[in-house]
């Protein structure tokens, strides 16, 4: 039973760090960027006048995901000064450029809420500024998902910076990431990702892509590793390979793999689709890379075996190698991140299909079942309870049975715009929308 959060918030510090629930869903995608959860009992039917524990609103706009540590919702947004510059437009198209940064000051904010009943324990600003970079129309100011050990909070957002708060809300550092030019000017979306000691941050950019990493008490910068690559909006995966761990980025120019203490290339491998973002995932020995621009006939999917060094990359016509246990031409996403689900490697296509790969082999266990009429995808799919969850931009939740044949459990309406990925966290569901933050469950 989770312990009740003590009424001062003076012990909010302690608690947080004494409460390292399995539960907790720490940053972008939760436990270990797998998407997954191993909670039962979650949520199945809701709609807005049924199932919602609490309805906080939250200032401003931002696609960034909630995380939960113990009692305690994070999530960070970017607030206009001026609400007519905050323009947006849903949906599947091409165009939404904006050359120019938007016209007006911008504070940028990271907040703390209760978990229980969705009071704002703390919404304090990392930066006050006008925005550096243009962003595409779709995407916001604050869409990187920030990340928590329990004691620190640590807030990227691109081009702004990244900040480090205590979870009681004190500003403890912050670092520059450099100048920041992006593809066509749709502006950043990837996530700061923890190892050890370390927070680490990718910053894949037409002017110099960089993985940087910061030491987390003084944000001293421990390693900087340049990338031969330009923009990608794809947080990377922390992988566990038994005897070592290996960063996992993935980009357009090459996929790649890292030494997380030092920033030293391990291996590379070329492939991808030209526009990335999916984060990779991994099962049973297996890391998955996948891209799928839907402009490009090259949409691939990749299971990499750990421990490769140098250049892996499959000659032409060939579909697997000693590194490489599988590969596929096609059958990559375009914006949502996989989630594996038992032997099951289940990918959601922004035009609201959902497809399932056997994870070992790529092997196809059923091909696009539609989850809704005209339904269009941005947040990636998460699962638990032999469910997984897919969150429509039209706020609609498509819940699916995990397994070998597909079934549609329940479409749960919230009648609100959703981009960001949805938290698991206390058997409930944490889902950030347009405008408000939700919590889904008892």
């Amino acid at each position: 039973m989770r312990m009740r959060v003590l009424a001062s918030l003076f012990f909010v510090g302690l608690l947080s760090v004494t409460t390292a629930q399995a539960g907790n869903w720490p940053g972008w995608r939760g436990q270990a960027a797998q998407g997954r959860t191993d909670e039962k009992s979650l949520p199945v039917t809701w709609s807005t006048g049924e199932g919602i524990r609490w309805k906080a609103a939250i200032p401003g706009v931002g696609h960034a995901s909630p995380i939960v540590w113990g009692n305690r919702v994070f999530v960070t947004t970017a607030v206009s000064a001026d609400e007519s510059t905050e323009t947006f437009k849903p949906g599947l198209y091409f165009g939404g450029n904006q050359f120019k940064p938007d016209a007006a000051e911008y504070t940028y904010l990271v907040m703390c809420l209760d978990a229980d009943s969705g009071k704002v324990h703390w919404s304090k600003p990392a930066v006050k500024k006008n925005p550096s970079i243009p962003r595409h129309i779709k995407n916001s100011y604050a869409s990187e998902t920030p990340v928590t050990d329990g004691k620190l909070v640590f807030a990227s957002f691109g081009a702004e910076g990244l900040y480090c708060f205590d979870v009681n809300g004190k500003l403890k550092w912050n670092r520059s990431l450099g100048d920041f030019k992006l593809r066509y000017g749709w502006g950043t979306a990837i996530s700061p990702v923890l190892y050890e000691n370390l927070v680490i941050q990718v910053c894949d950019r037409e002017n110099g892509s960089v993985v940087l990493a910061f030491d987390k008490q003084t944000g001293t910068r421990v390693w900087e590793t340049p990338r031969d690559e330009k923009s990608s909006w794809s947080t990377p995966l922390l992988f566990d390979a038994g005897d070592h761990t290996e960063l996992i980025t993935n980009a357009s120019g090459r996929m790649r793999a890292y030494n997380p203490a030092d920033g030293n290339l391990l291996w590379e491998c070329a492939g991808a689709s030209s526009i990335v973002s999916p984060t990779p995932v991994s099962t049973d020995g297996l890391v998955i890379v996948s891209s799928g621009y839907v402009g490009d006939k090259n949409r691939p999917i990749y299971a990499f075996r750990p421990g490769a060094t140098g250049d892996i990359s499959l000659p032409e016509g060939k579909h697997h190698s000693d590194t490489v246990a599988w590969h596929l031409n096609v059958g990559g996403p375009y914006i949502p991140s996989p989630v594996i689900v038992g032997p099951n490697l289940y990918v959601l296509l922004d035009r609201g299909f959902l497809t399932c790969f056997n994870a070992a082999t790529g092997e196809s266990v059923y091909g696009k079942n539609r989850l809704g009429r005209r339904s269009q995808f941005t947040a990636s799919p998460v699962a638990g309870d032999g469910k997984i969850y897919c969150l429509s931009e039209d706020g609609t939740c498509y819940v699916v049975q995990a397994g070998s044949a597909f079934k549609l459990i329940a479409a749960n309406e919230l009648d609100e715009i959703c981009m960001a990925s949805p938290a698991v966290a206390d058997g409930r569901l944490f889902i950030r929308a347009r405008k408000n933050l939700y919590c889904i469950g008892p």
